[in-house]
């Protein structure tokens, strides 16, 4: 089964692409993250990441993503320091955000990219929640502070869009995407290697 890089150390966004029984290889683009400070750069920075890893594997097919999360005219990366954090947290309480994916398939000479929004709404929370879930350290390595997937599902109260590019990989999206690659979902009733009931 053909086999694509995954340029993103993310645990979520690996498991993700197990879920739907994708084949593919984890290697950490040596791209330098900076903060964004538009949202429209993250179609922009997921091909950054995607090519750092070509320069190791020219010729393989490349995913890169970023995802960034916007409240109004900020955009939150990941926190750095708990205040940070807690910065973020504050201000998404109550609140409704957008999160926004870039993705981006790369191999040889030819690029495709595309970027996914899903709105978030939070309900209040306080700040003794917030220091307690800064605590469990779940908001460190996530845009915006804050895991849907994890203990931060207790702030969400509704989403409209993709629930899956909120965790980091609109899967919906990069489908249609891997397509324009002639890239198989799934070949002969087998699914990442495990075999079907029938």
């Amino acid at each position: 089964m053909k086999s694509l890089i995954l340029a993103s150390a993310s645990p979520r966004r690996a498991q993700l692409l197990k879920q739907i029984g994708l084949s593919f290889r984890v290697e950490k683009s040596n791209f330098r993250e900076l903060p964004l400070n538009h949202a429209d750069m993250v179609e922009e920075v997921a091909l950054a990441k995607a090519e750092g890893v070509q320069q190791r594997f020219p010729g393989e097919l490349i995913l890169g993503a970023d995802t960034v999360v916007v409240f109004g005219t900020e955009v939150f990366g990941k926190p750095r320091n708990d205040a940070e954090a807690a910065a973020m947290l504050s201000s998404l309480s109550g609140n409704v955000h957008r999160v926004i994916t870039g993705m981006a398939l790369l191999q040889g000479k030819s690029s495709l990219t595309a970027k996914e929004e899903t709105l978030v709404w939070m309900r209040p929370f306080d700040a003794e929640e917030i220091k307690a879930y800064i605590a469990t350290g779940e908001p460190f390595d996530k845009a915006g502070a804050y895991g849907i997937q994890g203990r931060g599902a207790v702030f969400v109260e509704r989403i409209a869009g993709c629930y899956f590019n909120v965790v980091g990989l609109p899967l919906s999206r990069l489908v249609l995407m891997l397509r324009e690659f002639a890239w198989p979902l799934w070949e002969g009733g087998i699914c990442a290697g495990e075999k079907t009931d029938a």
